[in-house]
């Protein structure tokens, strides 16, 4: 769902009127609103204001134990911390019947605690996109396409040989849903880059083999139950002779007005790019800023 931008819940109702939808019916007006609808409203009431940033993916910080941490360069702890930042703002509305806006996301991996090694940022990864989104009013209770969602992404950790790492994506994001399940099916297509010439060559494919520990999309899903949101998120690249593929559970509960409670569990490749082809099995808890709902 992080393509499609945060789904955080409203502090108070906003008409469906103000939806950035593709077209206006009867129908929608009279169905009652959803997580999403209150999220979708706040997005076009920020685009707005002439200076207004939204909140794109979720924003956390977390402390981690990494229970499989890469030790191929260095000595690491298991205990880290990992924190995301994850931004949005809308650039146009209403082109070609939909909205066009920019994000950008980084997640950083910290080895606070090791002292050895002066307690480094381990990895951060940077992540801009640009997306345009077509969104649909919600029609009954079965489930439904809510928004297509078409974009491009850029990820790289920003590091020199033999550490680089980067990729370019074209993606379609299909978001579905159905009453408190909210259902994004994201498919994408890596750009092709020309080889290496040399293991030291700066330009080139950091990384050919990306796609048979990535896959090829995700799946994520995000069930509210009251104030509880629980998430699913799976890859695989769907090579029964070589199967790689990851999974990460989620849960959050509101503490206050601003912040919540989380815990995250990841398992599986391309937690980091660093450690795209290494699995990783890690736990955290620690606050969130934003959730998806």
């Amino acid at each position: 769902m992080a393509a499609y931008g945060n789904y955080a819940t409203a502090a108070e109702d906003k008409p469906a009127s103000s939806l950035p939808v593709a077209e206006a019916t009867a129908e929608s007006a009279s169905s009652p609103e959803s997580a999403l609808d209150r999220r979708l409203a706040e997005e076009r009431e920020a685009a707005r204001q002439r200076f207004a940033i939204t909140t794109h993916k979720p924003n956390y910080l977390l402390f981690t134990y990494n229970a499989s941490a890469n030790d191929r360069f260095e000595q690491l702890d298991a205990a880290e911390i990992k924190f995301q930042l994850s931004l949005k703002v809308s650039l146009a509305e209403d082109l070609l019947g939909g909205d066009i806006a920019l994000a950008y996301t980084q997640v950083s991996f910290w080895q606070a605690f090791n002292s050895d090694i002066s307690s480094p940022f381990r990895e951060s990864n940077y992540e801009p996109e640009i997306m345009w989104r077509w969104v649909r009013p919600l029609r009954g209770d079965s489930l439904y396409n809510r928004a297509v969602v078409l974009g491009f992404v850029h990820q790289s950790n920003g590091r020199s040989e033999p550490l680089s790492r980067s990729w370019n994506r074209i993606y379609l994001n299909l978001i579905f849903e159905y009453q408190n399940l909210y259902v994004s099916v994201k498919p994408w297509y890596r750009i092709p880059e020309d080889p290496k010439t040399g293991p030291t060559d700066p330009s080139g494919d950091d990384n050919p083999d990306i796609a048979d520990y990535m896959g090829y999309g995700e799946v994520t899903a995000v069930w509210v139950q009251g104030k509880h949101r629980v998430g699913l998120m799976l890859r695989n690249n769907l090579d029964s002779n070589s199967n790689h593929g990851a999974i990460q559970l989620d849960w959050s509960y509101p503490l206050g007005n601003k912040m919540q409670v989380y815990v995250q569990y990841f398992n599986g490749y391309g937690e980091s790019l660093v450690d795209y082809n290494h699995s990783v099995n890690r736990i955290g808890a620690g606050l969130m800023l934003n959730n998806w709902l």
